[in-house]
């Protein structure tokens, strides 16, 4: 009987104590399996003299182990769990995915917690599948060449409008076409002005006087017989009477009761504003004469060509009237608004004409070649991808992983454009298949927005 008492009791203490032991654990603080500070030993010193270390362990020569050093480091904060499988998927607290595998803890100085947002991985056979193109960004020098319509006009510094110096009518039309070649001092027409026939009385009567008092022993009455000869010379001259035409009236005395015009210029005329029998005043234009040695080419360019042009830059030009030839010219002129209609530039050409094969109102070819050049990073344009007010590219961070990266763009040119600010020259950008994976990225964004790693329970795949 006492027996069975004692075996019992025995086994009742026993119970008591494993159950205990097992109550204690249960109350233990799980953080106790991850201390905050983790000991790692520095070096090792000798227990009966310090002054003697070992950087690993050792005995001294009583056979006693050398005393471990330790430095007391401070382990990285665990933020929370991620499946290793599907990277999206976290969890607080350690977890196991379907297959067993342990989540991958995640620390505050780990760099993969400060992923950029929306990055994306993709393995290799996927890559391959969707075709996947990268290239490299590099510091380059990029110019341009600017393609327009031209429209050849008149040259507006070589034309000349001719208008009559005195009253009269036009008794003699000798150049009565319009589109007829003329050349300097040629005879346009002749016309009767009274004032002209007066002004040729005054000089005759002057030259008369002159001849006269040439003999007078005084020097001032000589001398203002003389002026007045040459005032009344000038006169005529300011009529616009030909030489030819002075010195007949020198030397006959004989008034012609007709003024001749000359062509003041080579050139074509363009219109003629008066026929035969016409009274003409100084207001009439009588002529309009147009020089064709050089001509005008009007281009209309677009607003995003407008920085690559300047004044001076070298331009070609090509005609199907004259076809395998090209003419040189320059850029002469940007004019300084916009067509309100067309959203466009025009531009002023200057080339010359000595063979006169450029005429007036003739469409062209204008190819502008830009002096100017941009040394800066490029990237081809396809690169990038346009997303309302934002450009941005998408880097390739290692095997399979793409970072999407927000970049200002600058001048573009053949396909490719500069960068000013968000890429380095070196970084490796793709250049096809970047909508399937800026589609990709996207929704890993809107993914990570909503799941918020602190605040989700455990999950699992």
């Amino acid at each position: 009987m006492n027996k069975s008492i004692i075996i019992t009791a025995v086994f009742m203490l026993s119970l008591g104590a494993g159950g205990g032991y097992l109550f204690s654990v249960s109350l233990r603080p799980p953080v106790l399996k991850e201390l905050a500070v983790v000991k790692k030993p520095l070096f090792y010193r000798n227990p009966m003299n310090p002054s003697v270390t070992s950087p690993a362990p050792a005995k001294d020569n009583m056979g006693m182990d050398y005393v471990p050093v330790y430095e007391e480091v401070e382990k990285p904060k665990i933020l929370f769990y991620r499946n290793p499988m599907n990277p999206s998927v976290t969890s607080p607290v350690p977890a196991k995915d379907n297959m067993g595998m342990d989540y991958v803890p995640v620390y505050a100085d780990d760099k993969n917690s400060a992923e950029v947002a929306g990055s994306v991985k993709i393995d290799a056979v996927t890559i391959q599948n969707i075709g996947v193109r990268t290239t490299l960004a590099k510091n380059s020098q990029l110019s341009h060449i600017v393609h327009a319509v031209g429209r050849i006009a008149y040259d507006e510094e070589h034309i000349t409008r001719l208008h009559p110096k005195t009253e009269g009518w036009i008794e003699t039309l000798r150049v009565d076409k319009t589109g007829e070649k003329v050349s300097s001092y040629q005879e346009l027409l002749s016309i009767y002005s009274p004032q002209l026939v007066a002004s040729q009385q005054e000089y005759i009567l002057a030259l008369d006087n002159q001849k006269i008092l040439a003999k007078s022993p005084l020097e001032e009455i000589r001398r203002g017989a003389k002026e007045l000869a040459e005032s009344s010379l000038e006169r005529l001259k300011l009529l616009d009477v030909p030489e030819h035409q002075l010195h007949e009236l020198t030397n006959s005395h004989s008034i012609k009761k007709s003024l001749h015009i000359h062509s003041p210029t080579n050139g074509i005329v363009i219109n003629i504003g008066a026929r035969e029998g016409q009274y003409v005043t100084p207001e009439t234009e009588l002529y309009m004469i147009a020089d064709l040695a050089t001509v005008w080419v009007y281009a209309d360019i677009y607003e995003h060509e407008l920085p690559w042009v300047k004044e001076g830059d070298a331009v070609e030009m090509r005609l199907d009237g004259v076809p395998d030839r090209v003419f040189k010219g320059r850029l002469a002129f940007i004019y300084p608004y916009a067509e309100a209609k067309t959203r466009t530039i025009k531009v002023r050409l200057v080339f010359d004409n000595a063979e006169r094969l450029l005429k007036p109102d003739m469409f062209a070819d204008v190819i502008i070649y830009a002096d100017k050049q941009v040394n800066a990073v490029v990237i081809p344009v396809e690169a990038v991808v346009r997303s309302g007010t934002k450009n941005q590219v998408f880097v390739v961070q290692g095997a399979g992983k793409f970072e999407p990266r927000e970049i200002t763009t600058g001048l573009s040119s053949d396909g490719n454009v500069t960068v000013l600010k968000g890429l380095k020259a070196g970084e490796e950008v793709v250049t096809s298949a970047q909508f399937l994976i800026d589609s990709e990225s996207k929704l890993r964004e809107a993914t990570e927005k909503m799941i918020e790693p602190q605040s989700i329970g455990r999950q699992h795949e």
